[in-house]
């Protein structure tokens, strides 16, 4: 578990700094989320938007598990160093578009768009929500929308070769994106304004990079280990 920790933190704060994309792309969606909460239910609001985002959390996980498997299965293959190497690239892209220098990463986005067609009709079985279960559960389906920087993620944390690791870097990754998407304190205001600002967009671009290219298979791993 030592060993995951730095890949955890590294997780947590990729969903962090990706909280201004996650902004955009959902920021709409939460909207209508709280729009379909009852009047009535108006006064438990926070608890049912709590219940959206850990439903959409627990969805990450899920996906990660089930990749992780795809993971697990060519670990020690050609395939594996394939895999991450496409990872490590994705990151580098992640970066370049955290950093604002390029936002090729959104065209992933089309890939699962075949599978959202598919879940959103689902949504509207549990409008109104009613309740935490309700929640939970469509947060739990908005978790699929498509999304190039919960793929990209996604990729790299199934290049592990352990279902359960992935899921748990996956779960650490939800964890980063919650301050922002909750959005509904103060403390979470400014957070989404520093993440906001050139600067920090930036040095998080370029430390997502910098862990991309770690990513990479060859020799400079070993470099950078015995440095």
């Amino acid at each position: 578990m030592l060993e995951l920790t730095p890949l955890l933190v590294s997780a947590l704060i990729l969903g962090l700094l990706g909280g201004g994309h996650c902004l955009g792309m959902c920021g709409g969606l939460m909207g209508a989320l709280t729009l379909a909460i009852p009047p009535e239910q108006r006064g438990r609001r926070l608890q049912l938007l709590l219940a959206y985002n850990l439903g959409r959390i627990l969805s990450y996980s899920l996906a990660g598990l089930l990749l992780g498997l795809a993971g697990w299965a060519i670990a020690g293959s050609k395939a594996e160093v394939a895999m991450r190497t496409m990872a490590a690239l994705l990151l580098i892209a992640m970066g370049l578009y955290l950093a604002g220098w390029w936002s090729g990463l959104t065209r992933i986005e089309a890939l699962g768009r075949g599978l959202w067609r598919h879940i959103q009709p689902l949504t509207r079985r549990f409008m109104p929500v009613t309740s935490v279960p309700k929640a939970v559960v469509l947060g739990g389906l908005w978790g699929w929308l498509p999304c190039g920087l919960v793929y990209s993620t996604l990729l790299w944390a199934s290049s592990q070769g352990n279902a359960v690791n992935t899921a748990l870097l996956m779960l650490a990754f939800g964890l980063g994106t919650w301050p922002v998407l909750l959005a509904t304190g103060l403390a979470a205001e400014r957070i989404t304004t520093l993440l906001r600002k050139r600067g920090v967009r930036m040095a998080g671009g370029l430390l997502v990079i910098l862990f991309g290219i770690w990513t990479l298979p060859g020799p400079h791993q070993h470099w950078l280990m015995g440095h």
